[in-house]
């Protein structure tokens, strides 16, 4: 059964044919350790791990390598406004803090582990010589003011739009750096100068001076050192479509790499009827997610929509979530009162037909639900053997979209399980708590009352003491 996926840039369902047969490079844009992670994230890497399985399982050797971004500007003003009132937590140990935190929240939901997982500030020499050949190729120019600053010339690159099918003239400038400098307000920045009020921590020599590197520059570098200068499959959030994935894809063009063979883009969350948003207040956290339900039921929801649909998020998708998975909970319980091995099951035709075409999620939990059935009405006849087999069956399903009760992940010692669950929750409510410190520190106090009240809804009490805030569960 071949594979077809959906592929952005050519705007069709298309068969899929990897560069090296039985094998598939994917990269996926990773977070921004910029503060803590929420809904939206844990959706996108949820999606590409359920990408990832199904490749697996379909007998592809998968290499996934998925970044962080520990450099940025955001990551720079946080830390700033903190340390200015009086806060001592440096750039880099913010980044590292919050890496942490997404490290946690995935680990939560039985994401499965990167091949690899690159920090940009381990990749600046890939990047610096990146922008040198973009620079001989004569796509990139030093700025016009003096300064270390370089800029992609976006005129000189006549493809520039064909990812999103933009015309160049009709594009916004680029807003990623100071306009100072630029030809064009559309280039975007390769490197930025160095600023006196930016911590010489936050800066690396190269050939045009001490800098930083600009973010879109980050993941072309990485997904080139680590996949070749051709790969299968680049991932990420539709949010990431323009201007950073186009400028990925004019900047490693333009170098002459054949880059991304597929572009694919997971959908947005939307809650209570709006695209989440921090300025919104509307922002769904992890550990209010993790405290709200259990992990592999928050995995079950998250995973429930096709990944290019927008999911839609309410106060009552987690009961509807745990229903629903109660059922399969309910069948796979039931089954091992009669059978202890569930092994050598197979994949239902309608389950591998949904996820062949261009990873049916939808479908294939609508051929694990009838299957289900299926398995309880033998049960109910009689029939064990007929209801064992489809218990086999299910756990193969089960496995391949990451939800089987049964396996270690979500099983382990219950004593084991439970502080795993506790530590990772600790730490990312922490990581709220700090978050709601900064925005109070930065005069936010509408995002501090947020993050308290998400807490709050899901169950989770802070106490705010003279020099540090607990929480408990309430």
């Amino acid at each position: 059964m071949k594979q077809r996926i959906y592929d952005t840039k050519q705007q069709a369902v298309v068969e899929f044919e990897p560069r090296e047969p039985g094998a598939v490079g994917m990269y996926v844009c990773g977070p921004t350790v910029q503060s803590s992670p929420h809904i939206g994230h844990l959706r996108s890497a949820l999606v590409y791990d359920q990408i990832r399985r199904w490749l697996a399982a379909s007998g592809y050797r998968v290499t996934l390598i998925r970044n962080v971004t520990d450099i940025d500007d955001k990551i720079l003003d946080h830390a700033a406004a903190a340390q200015a009132e009086g806060g001592h937590e440096q750039w880099w140990a913010l980044a590292y803090r919050v890496e942490r935190e997404f490290t946690a929240a995935y680990d939560a939901i039985g994401v499965l582990a990167p091949t690899y997982e690159p920090r940009a500030t381990a990749n600046i020499a890939e990047m610096v010589a990146l922008i040198a050949l973009l620079m001989e190729r004569g796509h990139a120019y030093q700025a016009e003011d003096g300064s270390a600053s370089v800029y992609f010339d976006t005129g000189s690159w006549p493809e520039y739009g064909a990812l999103t099918r933009q015309q160049r003239e009709q594009m916004e400038d680029a807003a990623d750096s100071e306009p100072v400098g630029k030809r064009d307000p559309r280039d975007f920045a390769l490197w930025k100068a160095h600023r006196d009020h930016v911590p010489l921590s936050a800066s690396w020599e190269s050939p045009w001076g001490r800098g930083r590197p600009g973010w879109h520059i980050e993941c072309s570098a990485m997904a080139t050192r680590y996949l070749g200068e051709a790969f299968d499959i680049h991932g990420g959030g539709l949010d990431l479509r323009f201007p950073h994935h186009e400028n990925e894809l004019a900047q490693s063009t333009a170098a002459g790499h054949e880059f991304a063979r597929y572009w694919l883009h997971n959908g947005l969350v939307n809650t209570g009827g709006q695209k989440m948003s921090k300025s919104l207040g509307n922002s769904l956290f992890a550990a209010a997610l993790l405290a709200a339900a259990r992990p592999i039921v928050l995995r079950y929801f998250l995973g429930s929509a096709h990944y290019r649909s927008v999911l839609e998020f309410s106060e009552n998708s987690l009961t509807e979530a745990a229903a629903a998975f109660g059922r399969i909970e309910g069948f796979v319980s039931r089954a091992g009162e009669a059978e202890s091995d569930f092994s050598g099951g197979t994949l239902p035709e309608t389950f591998r037909a949904a996820m062949a075409y261009d990873f049916g999620v939808p479908q294939a939990l609508a051929a694990v639900h009838g299957t289900v059935r299926d398995g309880n009405a033998a049960f109910d006849a009689g029939d064990h053997t007929a209801a064992v087999q489809h218990a086999r069956d299910l756990v193969a399903m089960l496995d391949v979209l990451g939800i089987n009760p049964l396996d270690q992940v979500w099983q382990g010692s219950a004593g084991d399980a439970g502080a795993s669950s506790e530590r990772a929750l600790d730490l990312l409510i922490r990581g709220m708590i700090e978050d709601r410190r900064a925005a109070r520190v930065a005069k936010d106090f509408a995002a501090s009352d947020a993050i308290r009240d998400r807490l709050s809804g899901a169950g989770i009490a802070l106490e705010d003491g003279p020099t540090e805030t607990r929480w408990s569960l309430a």
